[in-house]
């Protein structure tokens, strides 16, 4: 292991312990600047400060510069593009942006590196599958629609962890997991040693302090939450992984990471495009008599749902993945149905439970996903590619 890893390794356990000392320090000032949120999901209605996400990149900002003087001009490129998109997410948290603005705040803090990758890559073209190779050769250069690509891959890298949301430590729990996966990619490619090592050290440059200022996070932000994390750390850890994928060139690879955040996404297209109605939040609703969390519900008439809305309803309803309730309400005019969050899916599937069980099987369910993803990398891939 190289002098600057063993560096960097030290400095991301220091940036853990800053990072345990900051926040509780800081916990009031936020208060005090109307930055904080009500816990929902509990009955105290205590005030929990938001945005905290903010002090993870305080505490590793500037730490590489020290120790990562090779290929500088990369490393300045991911620093720019996470720092843009970390200002527009604390923007977020306090203008509230609408979620169509949210889509392309994204995509105005990718152009720098976008345009970095343009002036020191240019690298466009993709390797085709074996079974395709007859008919249109080994590779395939896209031009710019691999631009396109690249920019679809960080809007959705940045916004799928801060749609699966809601209850405590989920946010950043998934995150740490993710990265520490890649992480775990990084070092076994590193020691096959069958492909150029300096993407995966970048990898490993920008992952470890993010883990040990995730992991300090994650400590406050587990049930109960003593802090949140806000869409200023949703935006920033979601920018991170979408630039390491991008400038270390295993973006594919790393959306098999993000298995359950695509589950998600794809659970959500009905209420994310407004197909049915979309409630402001759709976070599980918290029952008092019991301690746990409900499947939170949207109310609306059968009568004013367009084709594709009604289409969604009947196809997930037919699978067993949505809860209906027909002729309810006044007049007996209204349909119910559980909001389309993977969160309320698990509370569909498995019924109320507590908060902080809820926020376990998911970070399971992203354990075996992780797990799956190294399936489908190594053995499966290569049935397809020459891996």
């Amino acid at each position: 292991m190289t002098t600057d890893l063993w560096c960097l390794i030290f400095l991301s356990i220091g940036a853990y312990l800053i990072t345990s000392r900051i926040i509780p320090r800081f916990r009031d000032v936020f208060i005090r600047a109307n930055l904080f949120g009500i816990d929902l999901c509990k009955s105290t209605g205590a005030e929990v400060p938001e945005a905290v996400g903010v002090f993870v990149w305080m505490c590793i900002s500037g730490m590489h510069v020290l120790i990562y003087t090779s290929k500088l001009v990369e490393y300045i490129t991911a620093l720019l593009g996470v720092t843009c998109i970390l200002l527009l997410g604390f923007a977020d948290d306090v203008l509230d942006v609408p979620w169509r603005v949210k889509l392309l705040l994204p995509a105005i803090a990718a152009l720098p590196m976008l345009l970095v990758y343009y002036a020191t890559f240019d690298i466009t073209f993709v390797v085709v599958p074996k079974p395709l190779r007859p008919f249109v050769g080994q590779s395939i250069d896209l031009g710019w629609l691999y631009y396109v690509y690249m920019m679809m891959v960080v809007v959705f890298s940045t916004n799928a962890i801060n749609i699966l949301a809601g209850i405590n430590g989920l946010e950043c729990g998934q995150t740490v997991v993710i990265a520490l996966s890649v992480l775990s990619y990084n070092c076994f490619e590193i020691y096959m040693g069958e492909v150029p090592s300096h993407a995966h050290y970048f990898s490993v440059h920008l992952l470890l302090p993010f883990i040990g200022t995730s992991a300090a996070l994650l400590r406050y932000n587990w049930y109960p939450a003593q802090v949140f994390v806000g869409d200023t750390y949703c935006y920033f850890s979601g920018m991170l992984f979408a630039t390491i994928g991008i400038l270390g060139h295993f973006s594919k690879t790393l959306l098999l990471f993000f298995i359950p955040q695509v589950i998600n996404f794809v659970y959500s297209v009905p209420q994310i495009f407004h197909f049915v109605p979309c409630p402001r939040h759709r976070l599980p609703r918290y029952n008092k008599l019991t301690n746990n969390i409900e499947m939170s519900t949207v109310r609306f008439k059968q009568k004013d749902l367009k084709f594709l809305g009604r289409a969604s309803i009947s196809i997930l309803e037919s699978m067993g993945l949505l809860a209906v309730q027909r002729n309810v309400g006044e007049n007996r005019e209204y349909t119910e149905c559980n909001n389309f969050t993977l969160v309320n899916l698990i509370l569909k599937l498995f019924g109320p439970m507590h908060e902080r069980s809820t926020t376990i099987i998911i970070l399971l369910i992203q354990i075996l996903c992780s797990c799956a993803a190294f399936a489908i990398r190594y053995p499966l891939a290569r049935l397809f590619y020459d891996v």
